[in-house]
């Protein structure tokens, strides 16, 4: 650990000390002689792009030999947009946005997840309400976002707890509005994906369940076109040797990644360090993950919000996950 980051601990944790400690920390990229690859790379502001937004500020890309011209959004379906109309190369994505992008587009391929969390799906309730467990939820109203991994979840959750879909009321809103509807009494409860259920908690709510233990693990990933895979290995081994950088800084020094989080999302450090926990970051194309979006392809299909579930193992290209001698 640097000099730096021990004594500027105690010091507060205002985003121009974390930059200096950050850059003291790790050190700025090598340049490269050249013109290196240029990758259009559309990620969101959000926690689950630890990976992203850690080579970015490190200049981990710029060390790997490549250029990475960034587009920075807070939700998936506008990478996804970026993605589908051409205005990036490589997007980064929930696991719906990217599932719905891929039943639209099967020349679209999923290169990897860089985050999971099968935990970071929340039930919360305001603190003095009396339920103790899923099934207190019965005659009750739930907030939740249709149309989302969230939504799949909390109705898998429900089931395995025996609470029938007619047992409960689902109230469809925008995970903005949760916070407000639940303390306004309009609903019981509800369910979200984190950073929502962290800010409740900073606002007086607590956690009923979460929607661990369903087998699947919510994978945020990476897609891109098979076209443009086809004609820039290359450029997308560097790219992801930056990311294997991201990882390695990523867990070796949390405080510094909380900080640097924070400043980006706009959340305060105690809560973002809440929402971190809920997630792992590492960079994986295994099986579980295909597993996982087989599940959440399968529930958007019966909900018909796409017509037909993609193959997700087949939609999947993972060989520059590990490395060139892996």
């Amino acid at each position: 650990m640097c000099r730096w980051y021990r004594v500027l601990t105690g010091l507060g944790w205002s985003v121009a000390v974390w930059a200096v400690c950050w850059t003291a920390c790790f050190g700025p990229g090598t340049a490269v002689a050249g013109q290196p690859p240029v990758v259009r790379f559309a990620y969101q502001d959000r926690a689950g792009s630890v990976l992203p937004m850690v080579a970015v500020e490190q200049k981990f890309f710029e060390a790997a030999g490549v250029v990475v011209q960034t587009q920075q959004f807070n939700n998936g379906p506008a990478c996804a947009e970026a993605l589908f109309t051409g205005a990036a190369d490589v997007a980064g994505m929930g696991d719906t946005a990217a599932i719905i992008l891929i039943a639209k587009r099967p020349d679209v391929v999923v290169l990897a997840s860089h985050a999971t969390g099968e935990r970071r799906h929340r039930v919360m309730v305001k603190a003095d309400a009396s339920m103790t467990s899923l099934a207190d939820l019965r005659g009750k109203r739930i907030g939740v976002k249709k149309g989302t991994s969230t939504y799949g979840g909390l109705l898998a959750a429900l089931a395995r707890d025996g609470v029938a879909p007619d047992a409960v009321t689902i109230v469809d809103l925008p995970p903005p509005t949760l916070l407000e509807a639940l303390a306004a009494g309009s609903i019981d409860a509800f369910a979200a994906s984190e950073p929502t259920p962290s800010v409740a908690e900073g606002k007086g709510a607590r956690e009923l369940a979460d929607l661990g233990g369903l087998g699947n693990e919510y994978p945020i990933l990476l897609v891109a076109r098979k076209a443009y895979v086809a004609a820039n290995g290359p450029a997308l081994a560097q790219f992801f040797a930056a990311l294997r950088q991201a990882q390695a800084a990523t867990a070796a020094h949390p405080d510094a990644v909380a900080a640097l989080v924070a400043a980006q999302s706009g959340l305060s450090l105690e809560t973002t360090r809440s929402v971190l926990t809920r997630h792992a970051y590492a960079l994986r194309a295994d099986a579980a993950i295909a597993a996982s979006l087989a599940q959440t392809a399968a529930f958007l299909e019966r909900e018909k919000i796409i017509d037909h579930a993609p193959d997700m193992a087949a939609a999947m290209d993972g060989r520059f996950v590990e490395g060139p001698g892996r």
